[in-house]
């Protein structure tokens, strides 16, 4: 993807953990564990719910969805990193580049819709019980879903060829882990203050709109909760929310920290270790999180495993 007389820039170097070469090795081996554990947790949700058919409720689409979002986020930027890691230069060729960024953008989006989607699911399930089978109805979760990832593969197809209109005529390192919008930029050698404002605007709406959404259907739930006479009744519904709470929580959190504040704000190296938290720790944490809180997610589990024993010894 050379440009002719606009850029001399025709691959990138992720420069990743650089700055401490001896922690090189540690490192590759801590991150490839993740890795491999993030794929086994997520791939046991995925392939629990589908062969469940007690778990085919929105609740646990919603999460199935999840992890699909998760797998794909953590294979578009954890083998590239482990080769990072692996290697004293590890470069990146432009059409590689826009690669990674797409789906940075895309699984990244998907999951901000996506966990706003979740809140107004157990919205409708705790503060209208009677009701939530006609309002989260198989047409509803439908157009939740694919909404969902419309709206990411949307804003992605409009933002990441933008980011490689622009001319960059060197130097070529990037000061990142990944190719993501910010670090990339910050090579480009041409004016990008308009860009610069409708990349913050989206991510304002990307990120805070579904924060809010979910804010509002929490505070929601925490009064129909204390209304609750019974004392099982408020621990399940709070047992329900924690996990979801915790993992958006983390997500939102560190996102909006990388994305929606100045480029001076923190050093690179800081920026690396917020990176890692939503594109590392969430994906790992995700089904440690719902695997261990649910109670129905641990029976289904359980039987399905006794199936599988069963069938071997017999």
């Amino acid at each position: 993807m050379k440009r002719q007389n606009q850029s001399s820039v025709v691959e990138f170097v992720l420069l990743g953990f650089s700055n401490f070469p001896e922690l090189q090795e540690q490192l590759f081996g801590i991150f490839l564990i993740i890795y491999l554990v993030t794929l086994i947790g997520n791939a046991i949700i995925i392939v629990v719910i589908s062969l469940d058919q007690s778990l085919h409720v929105p609740m646990y689409l919603f999460l199935q969805n999840l992890s699909v979002v998760e797998v794909s986020f953590s294979a578009a930027i954890m083998p590239e990193m482990l080769v990072v890691l692996s290697t004293e230069k590890a470069t990146i060729s432009f059409a590689g580049c826009f690669a990674q960024m797409y789906c940075i953008l895309l699984f990244g989006g998907t999951e901000c819709f996506l966990l706003g989607a979740m809140a107004y699911d157990r919205f409708a399930a705790i503060c209208h019980p009677l009701s939530y089978p006609m309002i989260m109805n198989k047409r509803v979760f439908m157009k939740l879903v694919t909404s969902s990832w419309a709206l990411g593969f949307t804003m992605t197809t409009v933002q990441t060829p933008w980011v490689f209109s622009f001319p960059y005529c060197g130097p070529n390192e990037i000061n990142h882990i990944s190719c993501e919008t910010p670090p990339v930029l910050e090579l480009a050698c041409a004016d990008i203050f308009l860009f610069e404002i409708y990349a913050f605007t989206g991510t304002v709406l990307i990120i805070l709109v579904p924060f809010i959404l979910i804010l509002l259907s929490y505070i929601r739930i925490l009064f129909a909760i204390l209304k609750m006479p019974s004392t099982t009744g408020r621990q399940k519904a709070f047992s329900t929310c924690a996990s979801h709470l915790t993992s958006v929580t983390l997500f939102y959190g560190t996102a909006s920290m990388t994305y929606l504040q100045p480029k001076s704000s923190y050093s690179p190296e800081t920026k690396k270790l917020m990176s890692l938290s939503y594109s590392l720790l969430t994906p790992l944490l995700n089904p440690l999180i719902y695997s261990l809180r649910n109670s129905e997610m641990k029976r289904a589990f359980m039987k399905l495993w006794r199936r599988k024993v069963v069938s071997h010894t017999a």
